[in-house]
């Protein structure tokens, strides 16, 4: 299992991590691996996502487990939105069954955005589960949850790096492109700039909850 390289994107809500995330994926051709994604996927865990709280860590990682398990047997290299996504998930994969992960885990890119920031971008997207309350608390877990995490990812030899998230969709991209160009320099690019416009939209559409 975990053969191929793996990045993690970290952000909190309205950072845009899943927006980069799915961007650099198909920019070199890697296999995005949302954790919200795959939970919405499942048609089973609806109300839960819209209440802005979690599912439980053990059916989050054996769903994510099988997913980097298909991108592995189809020899794809992988960008893993947000997972591991809170302590317990990162301290199963501190298991020894589960050294593999971290050998082939190249970095984690944490997105910075402040939070006056955040709060301009999720009112500028309008979406229903944007409410206030929900916001606030998808804060307050990606605060509590990210200073445990990274610490245990550092321990663990895997390079964390922050990246600026402010300004436009393309002016972070091309700062995160530089970030994959020093980790995977033999990487070539797939994907027609052309295109980003598209891609973009997509992936906003895509992020609607667990954090996002």
């Amino acid at each position: 299992m975990y053969n191929k390289g793996m990045i993690i994107f970290f952000g909190p809500a309205g950072s845009g991590k899943s927006t980069q995330g799915r961007t650099i994926a198909d920019k070199y051709g890697w296999r995005w691996l949302s954790v919200g994604q795959v939970l919405r996927d499942t048609g089973r865990f609806d109300e839960i996502l819209k209440s802005g709280e979690l599912v439980d860590d053990k059916t989050v990682v054996e769903l994510m487990n099988k997913e980097i398990e298909f991108a592995e047997a189809e020899g794809m290299e992988v960008v893993l939105d947000g997972y591991p996504r809170d302590t317990k998930q990162t301290e199963i994969m501190l298991e020894e069954k589960n050294q593999q992960f971290f050998n082939n885990l190249k970095a984690a890119i944490v997105l910075d955005v402040p939070k006056e920031e955040l709060w301009k971008r999720i009112e500028d997207r309008g979406r229903e589960d944007d409410t206030k309350e929900v916001v606030e608390r998808r804060f307050d877990i990606f605060e509590q949850n990210i200073n445990s995490i990274l610490p245990l990812l550092e321990k663990k030899g895997v390079k964390v790096i922050h990246v600026d998230g402010v300004g436009s969709f393309e002016e972070v991209t091309d700062r995160i492109v530089k970030i994959i160009q020093e980790i995977e320099p033999d990487s070539p690019e797939v994907w027609d700039d052309e295109v980003m416009d598209s891609i973009e939209n997509d992936a906003l559409e895509r992020e609607k909850s667990y954090g996002e």
